[in-house]
C-alpha cells in the first residue's frame, strides 16, 4: 500500500529533489541552475540547496566550467540493479520452466539485492503436495539456504564479512551452520565444485541444490535452484539433479553472454562483487 499524501508521510523536500532528477531527459541531458529553477518554478536558493545534497550522494554531477548539472553515476548503478534483475528473469524463465518440468520439483531463481536474498522467479507443479513459503519477491537473509550460500560464495571476503556482521548466521533448522569460521571455509568449496547442496539447513525435510549464473562480465548475478523432499533422494538421484541444475545455470549464463573457461582458470578466478549484491 502506498501512503496517501498526508502531513504524516508527505515530504516536500524529497518531492522537490525527485522533481530535479525528473527534469532531465534525453533532450535535456545538462541543465543550469537557472534552467532548473525555471522548469520547477523554484527559487535558485532552493534548487542550489537540493542539488548540493544530490551531488553529495552522486545522484547529480556538476561541471564548474560550464556551470551545468547532469545525472550522476548513482542512478546508473541503481538502474543496473533493476535491469539486471529484469533481464535475468526474462532470460531464465524458459529454462526455469524446463527444469521444473524435467525434475518435477519446485525451482527458484534468486539474487542478492540490498544485502538480502530476493526470490525473483519460481516454478512449481500444482499437483505437487509440497508448497514452499518463499514466493516471488520474498526476502531472506543473504546466507539463507541453497541460493544464499551459492551467491555468497562468489563475493569477496570483505563483502562476506560485512554481510555476516550485518546479518549474523542463525539456526533456521537444527542442521543450520551457525559457526562463521566453518561457514567461511565452506565458500571456497562451493566455488570449486560450482554448486551447493543444502541438506535441510534452511527447511526441515527439504534438500536444496543450487548453482550460480554469470553474465558477460563473468560476474555471478543470480542463482538457480531446486527444492526436493529429502526422503525421496538417493545418491543416484542427487547426482542427476545436480547435473540438471548445473546445466540449467550454464545455459542461462551463456544466454547472458558468459563464455566458459576451462576448470583450472575457474579455480584461479577470484571472487568479485556482484552487480546485484
Amino acid at each position: 500500500m502506498v501512503p496517501s499524501k498526508t502531513k504524516t508521510f508527505y515530504n516536500r523536500s524529497l518531492e522537490r529533489a525527485l522533481q530535479i532528477l525528473c527534469a532531465f531527459n534525453r533532450d535535456r541531458q545538462t541543465l543550469s541552475l537557472t534552467q532548473l529553477a525555471n522548469i520547477l518554478n523554484l527559487s535558485k536558493a532552493t534548487v542550489l540547496r537540493l542539488t548540493s545534497t544530490l551531488i553529495k550522494y552522486d545522484f547529480l554531477r556538476y561541471d564548474p566550467p560550464s556551470k551545468q548539472y547532469s545525472l550522476g553515476l548513482k542512478l546508473f548503478e541503481l538502474g543496473s540493479v533493476i535491469f539486471s534483475s529484469f533481464s535475468i528473469r526474462r532470460v531464465a524463465a524458459p529454462h526455469l520452466t524446463q527444469l521444473q518440468s524435467t525434475l518435477g520439483k519446485t525451482t527458484f531463481l534468486g539474487i542478492l539485492l540490498n544485502d538480502e536474498l530476493v526470490y525473483i522467479d519460481k516454478r512449481e507443479d500444482p499437483r505437487n503436495p509440497i508448497r514452499f513459503a518463499s514466493q516471488i519477491g520474498t526476502r531472506r537473509p543473504p546466507h539463507f539456504g541453497m541460493l544464499g550460500q551459492v551467491l555468497m560464495a562468489y563475493l569477496p571476503d570483505s563483502e562476506v564479512n560485512r554481510l555476516l556482521k550485518k546479518t549474523p548466521l542463525g539456526p533456521f533448522t537444527r542442521r543450520s551452520l551457525t559457526n562463521q569460521i566453518a561457514f567461511r571455509k565452506r565458500l571456497p568449496k562451493i566455488r570449486e565444485q560450482g554448486f551447493f547442496v543444502d541438506k535441510e539447513e534452511a527447511l526441515e525435510g527439504i534438500t536444496g541444490i543450487a548453482a550460480p549464473i554469470r553474465d558477460y562480465t563473468r560476474k555471478v548475478i543470480a542463482g538457480v535452484g531446486v527444492g526436493i523432499l529429502s526422503s525421496s533422494l538417493n545418491s543416484t538421484g542427487t547426482k542427476q539433479i545436480i547435473k540438471e541444475v548445473c546445466e540449467t545455470a550454464k545455459k542461462i549464463s551463456q544466454e547472458m553472454g558468459y563464455l566458459e573457461r576451462d576448470k583450472s582458470a575457474r579455480l584461479r578466478e577470484k571472487p568479485t562483487k556482484s552487480l546485484t549484491a
